[in-house]
């Protein structure tokens, strides 16, 4: 990944107290695992922002580099890479969402 890339992107995870990396966007997700940490993030009334990986393929590979992981969405909370949607789907079932979300923002 080049440098510009790699800016881009760790401006997007450091200006954004939560920031999803996924296809489409918070309105119109394209897949359904984008979909489904749209919604676990609005049930637990989350503000968080969103970056369409369809619309700019340097940050679609980019950030699968920058992450080391294979797959999208992807989801930062304060800086921190969380996982993708099987991870947010765990997190959020056993109720760890909720309390790393918390934690995380309060401080």
């Amino acid at each position: 990944m080049d440098l510009n890339t790699r800016t881009r992107i760790e401006a997007l995870i450091n200006s954004n107290s939560i920031m999803v990396f996924m296809k489409g966007t918070k309105l119109m997700p394209q897949c359904g695992f984008s979909n489904n940490v749209v919604q676990i993030l609005n049930a637990l009334g989350m503000s968080f922002e969103t970056f369409d990986v369809l619309s700019d393929a340097e940050i679609r590979q980019g950030i699968k580099e920058f992450s080391n992981w294979p797959t999208i969405p992807q989801v930062y909370v304060k800086g921190e890479f969380i996982g993708g949607s099987d991870i947010l789907i765990e997190m959020y079932n056993s109720g760890e969402l909720r309390e790393k979300l918390e934690i995380s923002l309060a401080s």
